[in-house]
């Protein structure tokens, strides 16, 4: 049999064990895709028992805040988000500023700006830290916002948060220009000079301040929720991937069942008859 003879089963074999090695890695990235989409699923599920529960918790009647000996064992998970209402006076002298990112529990709130945290010291000489409120950029100074700046004993409503983690793309606080970038209390009470504060803060939803600045505001849940979208969008990539190669490998092997002619066999035929 010669070259040119040979060369079409050749292309042949190579076309079928092009098809018959694909299989595995189409059949990986498969499960890769649907593995995803039911990932997105659960993580729906989450989502959906995450906000319920923030909802039930931010709807329910106000406690009284934690006392100041049961701090050191609080149960954070249990406690966070939780409504409390306490009795303080606010230190104006010593609050803080930090810097207003973008919030999923406070959408009244837009522009640059910042939230005032004050402390506030309860009957006993504890002292908490109080997120008073939105300021918008320009109105930092207290003497812009003189109004607002309570004296005396005031009863606040408010929940309860614990500090967010930093990141690595977190700036750097800036004590000097009475600047932060997370709501840490210890850092701010150690920058104060306030001593131990609880570990917490509260998030002040009422009463309102005389000439409205600070803006208190009640937290609602608004965290987004696009699972269901994306779970579409993987498991439509693993149906366009089975579509695709199915077509391909159909195609693939109705070019591979031909048969080409011989090279030469005509010819032979020919011959045959005229000996």
């Amino acid at each position: 049999m010669t070259a040119d003879a040979k060369a079409p089963r050749t292309r042949r074999r190579t076309s079928r064990r092009t098809w018959r090695g694909l299989v595995i890695p189409v059949t990986i990235a498969f499960a890769v895709l649907i593995g995803l989409g039911t990932w997105q699923l659960q993580r729906k599920t989450w989502k959906e028992g995450l906000i319920a529960a923030l909802t039930a918790q931010l709807a329910a009647p106000p406690i009284p805040l934690p006392a100041a000996s049961t701090w050191p064992n609080l149960d954070v998970s249990g406690l966070q988000y939780h409504r409390v209402t306490f009795t303080a006076q606010f230190d104006n002298a010593k609050e803080a500023l930090v810097w207003a990112a973008p919030s999923a529990f406070r959408r009244d709130v837009s522009g640059p700006g910042y939230w005032v945290l004050t402390p506030a010291q309860l009957a006993d000489g504890s002292v908490v830290l109080v997120n008073r409120g939105f300021v918008p950029e320009g109105r930092q100074d207290p003497k812009s916002r003189a109004p607002g700046e309570i004296a005396g004993p005031i009863t606040i409503v408010g929940a309860l948060r614990w500090p967010d983690a930093r990141h690595w793309f977190t700036p750097n606080d800036a004590p000097a220009q009475n600047l932060w970038f997370t709501a840490d209390p210890p850092a701010i009470a150690a920058a104060k000079g306030l001593g131990p504060v609880a570990p917490f803060y509260v998030e002040q939803e009422s009463p309102a301040p005389p000439g409205g600045l600070p803006l208190p505001g009640k937290l609602v849940v608004s965290l987004p929720d696009n699972h269901l979208q994306y779970a579409l969008t993987w498991y439509g990539l693993a149906l366009v991937l089975v579509v695709m190669f199915v077509s391909w490998a159909v195609t693939n092997q109705r070019e591979n069942s031909g048969r080409p002619e011989k090279p030469g066999g005509s010819a032979r035929r020919f011959g045959s008859g005229s000996v």
